[in-house]
């Protein structure tokens, strides 16, 4: 089973949250919107599956580099 590793690109605040453990999603589906110098920024998926773990909450601050969620194949 291939996994998706998302993780942030840059030093930033999760400003929503758009899916949950288990929700299906499909390639380029968006996960959560970050927020970096009052510009709202997209994290999308680049494989269909199955969310499987979120490693955020809205509200929290990110470092490059850290995990966003994972995605497997459905």
């Amino acid at each position: 089973m291939a996994v998706e590793e998302i993780h942030a690109e840059m030093v930033s605040s999760v400003w929503k949250v758009l899916v949950a453990p288990g929700s299906e999603v499909t390639a380029g589906d968006t996960l959560v919107i970050l927020e970096s110098m009052k510009m709202e920024i997209p994290v999308l998926t680049e494989r269909a599956g199955v969310v499987q773990e979120l490693h955020v909450v809205e509200g929290e601050v990110l470092q490059e580099g850290d995990l966003i969620a994972t995605v497997a194949d459905a």
